[in-house]
């Protein structure tokens, strides 16, 4: 049935592009709030608001503010069009975004997964809710990109409480 939704919510979806160039409100590295609505990234889990991320050096900071820094730094690159895919439990609309940087248009999530500064989302079952995204938090971590390069405790392990 979710999944009935969702295709439905892509038709939808391909009719409607919502575009950022300002006034936005980041609550996460993964949700922000615009003209007095909610939009989450679809299939991106940023690094929770709370959590401490110590950098190589030893220094703590907030690792949910390391990725809304992430996010923001992409948003200030241009405009960012972004498709709604459903709705989320608190009102938030699932969306899929693109940004052109360099003349190249890139997936908004890809950039913060590859870049290490976001996670792949996963279901309760714990399975990717994007392949491609958990190929890319795979290919972060192992070159430590962004967050991958000093200690933190991985959000999935938080929200599935395995911590």
């Amino acid at each position: 049935m979710a999944f009935a939704l969702l295709v439905a919510s892509t038709a939808v979806a391909q009719e409607e592009t919502i575009s950022f160039s300002g006034g936005v409100s980041f609550e996460t590295g993964d949700t922000w709030a615009h003209q007095g609505r909610k939009f989450r990234l679809f299939g991106v889990q940023s690094c929770l608001r709370g959590t401490t991320f110590r950098s190589p050096d030893g220094k703590e900071v907030d690792c949910g503010m390391r990725s809304i820094a992430s996010t923001a730094a992409l948003f200030s690159t241009g405009t960012i069009g972004c498709q709604p895919v459903g709705s989320a439990k608190d009102s938030a609309t699932f969306v899929i975004c693109a940004v052109e940087i360099d003349g190249m248009t890139v997936d908004v999530g890809t950039a913060l997964i590859s870049s290490g500064g976001a996670f792949a989302a996963v279901f309760p079952s714990g399975e990717p809710v994007s392949a491609s995204y958990a190929v890319a938090e795979k290919t972060a971590k192992d070159s430590h990109a962004g967050l991958w390069a000093g200690n933190f405790v991985h959000p999935v392990t938080l929200l599935l409480g395995e911590q």
